[in-house]
């Protein structure tokens, strides 16, 4: 049962603020303007609303501040940031290839391409260079090893089911795209099974491509390794159980063994259809 705020204090008063905002009710709307003047709240009405706009700005802050410290965001950001340094250290890769190439023998490509050049002893200005180069690729492939393993750490705990059913690295990505955890969670399953396929989705919609079938859950050996003709089928099965695992995850937090086997089962179906 709810409680009523008090008629005769504004609802600035009292160490039971918070919650009589939230669970309170009234019969009507009061003027609270004029209720915080006449405390000695606020000067007048002018100052009650700098007031008020002063206190809704620092709540929305600790807000976003609560959202970005929760354990859903950190994961986010280590699974872009996991991207980003592999991507980076890549195309870095192949310029120590060609640069290093033309001052060292026998450079390979790639990044241990560049960790074999980081190794060398510069003589020249412009070997330093290269060498120094090769390190920061170097390093940056290390920092990246490292996000994927702290996403690997942290995403069982985070979302469990989602985790064991895509794997944590996939999942990560999964809450990613979606913004968070509870975002993901109130998504359609076929929304989720086209997430990471935004371009070929507005391509499709603009008439100017057919309908894709899977996003980012593709590189899920569900459906990467299922035949092309019921790649579609696999996607939407594993959709459809993903986002189930998500809104577990969210809103439960425990672990659903029963709906793992389902889709276990449900892909075996499907790739039975290849002996039939």
């Amino acid at each position: 049962m709810t409680s009523r705020p008090s008629t005769d204090a504004g609802w600035f008063v009292g160490d039971d603020v918070r919650d009589a905002i939230e669970n309170g009710s009234a019969d009507g709307p009061a003027d609270w303007p004029a209720r915080a003047v006449d405390a000695g709240f606020a000067a007048d009405e002018g100052d009650y609303y700098d007031r008020l706009h002063e206190a809704t700005v620092d709540a929305t802050r600790a807000a976003v501040q609560a959202r970005e410290r929760a354990d859903d965001q950190q994961l986010v950001h280590a699974v872009r940031s996991m991207d980003d340094a592999e991507r980076t250290a890549n195309e870095l890769a192949e310029r120590v290839a060609e640069w290093a190439g033309a001052l060292f023998e026998d450079v390979d490509t790639g990044v241990d391409g560049a960790r074999e050049v980081a190794a060398r002893d510069p003589e020249t200005d412009a070997e330093r260079r290269a060498v120094s180069l090769a390190q920061r690729v170097a390093d940056l492939a290390d920092e990246a090893e490292d996000c994927r393993a702290f996403v690997e750490r942290t995403a069982p705990a985070v979302a469990p089911n989602l985790s064991r059913m895509a794997g944590p690295v996939l999942a990560a990505r999964l809450i990613a795209l979606a913004g968070g955890l509870g975002d993901l969670a109130k998504k359609p399953s076929g929304t989720v099974q086209v997430l990471g396929a935004e371009d070929a989705l507005f391509a499709h919609l603009s008439g100017r491509a057919p309908s894709p079938k899977h996003g980012v859950i593709y590189t899920h050996d569900y459906v990467r390794h299922t035949r092309s003709e019921d790649r579609g089928s696999a996607a939407r099965a594993l959709a459809g159980k993903l986002s189930i695992a998500a809104r577990i995850d969210h809103y439960a937090g425990d672990i659903r063994p029963d709906l793992h086997e389902e889709l276990d089962d449900r892909i075996a179906t499907i790739r039975a259809r290849a002996d039939s």
